[in-house]
């Protein structure tokens, strides 16, 4: 399989090439040529299976021959080893025809180590079998950040530095990433908020002569490689409710716009979804560009979702590109135009057609609070406020949707603990930490506030791998 830029300048290249490479030469994201189709009796065959081995069926015509079928079976198998619960993402009813899908069960409590711990033996794969170092850049709204450490650290070939918002995260969040005590583990705090954090990080990819001394590759949901293993929680999740013979629908919360992108690529895959619904905090540029056709730039306010605390929501330029016929030009135009004027317009017949698949809601602060405590009144859960957020979103999709039959399966994307103060402002209840985390306020933090300034966080960098690969 080949992947092409959404901006259309940049070369071609097969998984291993955009796994390396992360965002493209020419400021775009890879997406595929085209994307595999799966047959109903496809997805039949997965009835059964573990999610491990739906993982292989799923990836395989992705990876291509870049990954030998056995390997690749093997960094699957080990990855998910790595989660406490054998299904990896169990589902659980809270109400008529509406399903949690449990995604915190991985070693950070979020939904992003079920791609990291994947991402993390890809790299091991590619760079032994290439004999190089390469240097992981990230940038984190919270989650991200803490899921890449812990699939990286003290790996040999691999050197990562995350930067996250100073003081605009949550407290667990934060000590999950600086209590990591690894050579090759290095934090950032910077001055300023996420969307400053993804811009420095695009900057980097973008100066080419910077992103060639260090080897860079990144880590963010930039990497098509973060995307693949996404895609495959929503076949798994579809096929227990009875897909491919019924329709599903998802409600995610979202920021970035990447774990929902992996549900629409589900869909392109053939996977039977009826609807997606982008679930928002009060950062609710998605929410707004879906409903008006107007994506306007505003400023970030901080919310008890930090994770969602994005007003430059990087993935949807992957599902613009399709949009817009996956026409380079017009969607390197666009990303211009939004670069100089903060702002740009979808096409109105345009964007009706993409509302056929995608809803999206906004759901306010005190929401969140009453979102957490009904579900805790009702079935004696304690949910986080990300996931708050999206149940609140999807119950409104619930209440005015035609046909009540379909199911509606909510993503819960983090473990209650990460954000245990409005937790338990919520519900009176404070959530524990899981054991192996048991220990996380009583460790030491190792990590560095910057200035929000590109320069100033290349040199760091610099002076931080002088240190640590010796020349």
């Amino acid at each position: 399989m080949k992947y092409i830029s959404t901006r259309g300048q940049a070369e071609a290249l097969n998984f291993e090439g955009v796994l390396m490479a992360g965002l493209a030469r020419d400021g775009g994201l890879y997406v595929p040529e085209a994307f595999p189709k799966f047959s109903a009796d496809d997805f039949r065959a997965m009835r059964g299976l573990s999610y491990a081995e739906i993982a292989l069926r799923v990836m395989t015509p992705f990876v291509g021959d870049c990954i030998a079928g056995a390997d690749l079976k093997k960094i699957i198998d080990e990855a998910y080893s790595t989660f406490v619960h054998h299904d990896v993402s169990p589902l659980v009813q809270i109400g008529p025809n509406h399903f949690l899908m449990q995604l915190y069960h991985g070693p950070t409590l979020a939904f992003k180590d079920v791609a990291m711990q994947v991402l993390g033996r890809f790299y091991d794969y590619v760079l032994n079998k290439r004999d190089k170092h390469i240097t992981v850049v990230g940038a984190t709204s919270g989650d991200t950040g803490s899921a890449a450490i812990e699939a990286i650290r003290g790996r040999s070939r691999t050197s990562i530095f995350i930067m996250h918002p100073h003081n605009r995260t949550s407290e667990v969040q934060r000590r999950q990433m600086t209590t990591v005590d690894a050579a090759n583990v290095h934090n950032i705090a910077v001055k300023g908020t996420f969307d400053d954090c993804q811009n420095i990080l695009k900057a980097m990819f973008n100066d080419h002569a910077f992103r060639d001394e260090i080897a860079l590759s990144g880590v963010n949901s930039i990497n098509w490689a973060r995307i693949m293993p996404q895609i495959v929680y929503y076949v798994a999740s579809a096929i227990q409710l009875g897909a491919p013979d019924r329709e599903v629908n998802f409600t995610v919360p979202t920021g970035n716009f990447g774990d929902i992108f992996a549900g629409y690529c589900a869909k392109q895959l053939g996977l039977p979804i009826e609807k997606l619904v982008i679930a928002s905090n009060s950062n609710d540029i998605l929410t707004r560009v879906m409903n008006t056709g107007e994506h306007k730039l505003g400023e970030v306010h901080p919310t008890m979702s930090p994770s969602m605390d994005i007003q430059i929501s990087s993935n949807f330029e992957r599902l613009l590109f399709d949009i817009y016929g996956r026409d380079g030009a017009k969607i390197a135009s666009l990303m211009n135009e939004l670069k100089e004027t903060g702002e740009f317009n979808i096409d109105a017949a345009l964007l009706a057609d993409a509302r056929q698949l995608f809803a999206a809601q906004r759901v306010s602060e005190d929401e969140t609070l009453a979102a957490i405590r009904k579900v805790y009144d009702q079935t004696e859960m304690l949910v986080d406020p990300h996931t708050a957020v999206g149940i609140e979103a999807a119950w409104r999709e619930i209440k005015t949707a035609d046909d009540k039959a379909t199911p509606m399966i909510t993503l819960s994307t983090a473990h209650p603990a990460k954000f245990p103060d409005n937790v338990e402002k919520a519900t009176g209840v404070r959530p524990p930490l899981p054991k192996h985390l048991e220990s996380l306020y009583e460790l030491d933090e190792r990590f560095d506030v910057l200035a929000n300034d590109v320069d100033v966080v290349k040199s760091h960098i610099r002076a931080k791998l002088a240190d640590e690969v010796p020349a």
